[in-house]
């Protein structure tokens, strides 16, 4: 019979790791990421060198304006890059770690470092040269004023 589980692992939907069998355990680079699982899992694509990793980001609209939320954590303004179409942003970065910690020494490593980007299709077209980009404390917004197409103006004829 099992032993009944901890509230812990009942909390966390854990096991007892004295319960898995040595076939149940796998790489974390083998398990599959779904897409509600936050958690990304950096793929290899050459031997010891990592992919490029992903932005997550919130995009949301107000009446007036298209806005992107993210975190830049560890990144200085400059060592960022937003390219902005009328319909797509692409944010790229880089995020450097201090070699003050030698590679054996993690008991738990989650942190990203290195080269990261984001393209985000826009779901409507939006205004280049009003758009703004402000980083506070490591949170990267960015407003996008949409494009009023429907807006009609008068033009009046001069006379020359």
């Amino acid at each position: 019979m099992k032993d009944k589980r901890s509230f812990f692992e009942r909390l966390t939907g854990t096991i007892n790791p004295q319960e898995v069998e040595q076939d149940d355990v796998r790489e974390e680079r083998d398990l599959p990421v779904r897409g509600s699982d936050r958690r990304k899992v950096m793929p290899i694509i050459e031997e010891g060198v990592p992919e490029e990793g992903e932005l997550t980001v919130d995009v949301y609209q107000t009446p007036d304006d298209i806005v992107i939320k993210t975190i830049v954590a560890g990144v200085r303004p400059e060592d960022l890059d937003i390219s902005i179409t009328r319909d797509m942003v692409t944010i790229r970065g880089s995020r450097q770690e201090a070699k003050e910690v030698n590679q054996g020494d993690y008991f738990h490593k989650e942190l990203y470092w290195g080269t990261f980007s984001r393209t985000i299709l826009l779901p409507q077209e939006i205004d280049v040269d009003a758009s703004e980009a402000i980083e506070k404390y490591g949170f990267l917004t960015l407003r996008l004023p949409k494009l009023d197409k429907s807006r009609q103006t008068k033009l009046k004829v001069r006379s020359n």
